[in-house]
């Protein structure tokens, strides 16, 4: 039999898509990687998944495995060679079970991540992972990246929200590891193998999950300051105050929030244009009142002691989901402006104001006109830090000509200040030269390693990460 004769008895042949329109599977997110699939299978289940592995295996059959598909780097959508097998999970989208007493969910991977949250808020309780692209991408792929997200700060990446998995390895068999447990010394933890893996050692196909009470009450306020030393200031205050009730703390740069009055004026933004904007959110769980007034507390301390000029603060849900779709919006107000370079980096949150200036400065003197566009987690030292092109310049020419450059400028900074060139967003095709430029030559070769270990034959994901 052929490898489709034995994907369609395994899937059935209205899963096996091998004709017509495929680009919604074949177009990574940003338009920027656009391959061409073998053929793109869709099992129904993780028995199905197994076997269509198997199948693949047993033809010598790459396998690139895909969830919604709103990677950033390049790792979910085949190569151009046609010989690569996309394997999209949308179809394993079961919430298996919600065990509210030990505060777990056990979810299929192909569950879209506002789906769980919505499962979890059905039952009084908070999954507490949130990104922009919830409404689209999926658990599997969730874990696959590691993704971040707005809640980090109190919560951590989805590696810290994920107790247990079930995998399907490269051999085709199934590891079921969906344990709900908190403590378990029992050997390897196998599940940090596989969560931020990429695909690249096998098929996430289910996960157990950590939930949380729901907060009794929630504060949102935008806070105006003058520098980012004075929001690094803000940041520790907020801490002190609120402590682990601190749920968010991002920064937005002038121009990114200009790009948004620009290409969405539709959005009310409640401060005027200022150096740096803040976006603070606080969960209590003893009432709203107490929430309003640790919050309104702390901004007023801020501003007294000169560290907020301005701030506003959500009355009400309404409001606050306004503030949020504000910082929400820049990435798509800078995908309307056209082609950008960006950057996902890590810093420790002491260095990330000296490190912007002097990258900043670096940037402008060796590439005049370009506009920086900085916005991200500065609760948990994550920063998008995006480079548009001047102008009136060719920005497709621009990137062509002098990403490689930019990136350089920036990733060496961000190595001196003892960061990391890739915080949430992952390796995929996009940085893969920079891993093995960047990352210590005995990390890279354990890698390797557990590379060789899991996928001898390297037919998981080949081309990303390494």
């Amino acid at each position: 039999m052929s490898l489709f004769d034995d994907l369609r008895a395994i899937v059935g042949a209205a899963h096996v898509l091998n004709e017509g329109d495929l680009s919604g599977y074949e177009l990574d997110w940003r338009k920027r990687y656009r391959g061409r699939a073998l053929a793109v299978v869709r099992p129904g289940s993780t028995a199905e998944v197994a076997a269509v592995v198997r199948a693949a295996g047993a033809h010598g059959v790459p396998i690139v495995t895909q969830g919604g598909n709103t990677g950033l780097v390049g790792a979910s959508v085949p190569d151009g060679s046609g010989t690569q097998l996309l394997l999209n999970l949308t179809r394993l989208n079961r919430v298996r079970a919600i065990d509210a007493a030990n505060l777990t969910m056990t979810v299929d991977a192909g569950c879209v991540l506002q789906q769980v949250q919505e499962a979890a808020a059905a039952q009084g309780l908070l999954f507490p992972l949130s990104l922009a692209a919830e409404g689209s991408c999926t658990i599997g792929g969730n874990l696959a990246t590691n993704a971040g997200g707005t809640q980090v700060l109190r919560y951590g990446n989805a590696r810290e929200l994920c107790l247990g998995l079930e995998v399907v390895t490269a051999a085709g068999e199934v590891w079921n590891g969906l344990t709900g447990l908190r403590k378990d010394n029992t050997g390897y933890d196998l599940r940090h193998l596989f969560v931020g893996s990429e695909g690249t050692l096998g098929v996430i196909t289910g996960a157990t999950l950590k939930l949380y009470p729901q907060p009794a009450a929630s504060g949102t306020a935008l806070a105006a300051v003058d520098s980012l030393d004075d929001a690094v200031a803000l940041l520790q205050l907020a801490q002190s105050r609120l402590g682990a009730s601190l749920t968010g703390f991002e920064v937005m740069q002038r121009y990114a929030l200009d790009l948004v009055r620009t290409h969405f004026p539709q959005l009310t933004q409640p401060l005027p244009p200022v150096a740096w904007t803040v976006l603070l959110e606080q969960s209590d769980s003893e009432s709203a009142e107490h929430a309003q007034a640790l919050f309104e507390a702390l901004l007023e301390t801020a501003l007294e002691r000169g560290l907020v000029t301005d701030a506003a603060v959500a009355s009400n849900l309404e409001q606050a989901k306004a503030m949020w779709h504000l910082r929400e919006s820049i990435p798509m107000a800078q995908s309307v402006e056209g082609p950008n370079i960006k950057h996902d980096i890590a810093l420790p949150i002491s260095a990330i104001a000296a490190f912007v200036a002097r990258t900043d400065a670096a940037l402008r003197q060796a590439f005049p006109g370009v506009r920086l566009v900085n916005f991200g987690h500065l609760g948990d030292g994550n920063l998008h830090y995006n480079v548009q092109p001047p102008g009136g310049v060719d920005a497709n020419a621009f990137l062509q000509e002098f990403e490689h450059a930019v990136n350089t400028v920036v990733y060496d900074a961000v190595g001196e200040f003892g960061g990391s060139f890739s915080a949430e967003h992952g390796i995929g095709a996009l940085k893969r030269d920079e891993l093995a430029q960047r990352k210590p030559p005995v990390a890279l070769s354990l890698m390797h390693a557990i590379k060789q270990a899991l996928d001898p034959r390297g037919l998981m994901n080949p081309g990303r990460m390494l």
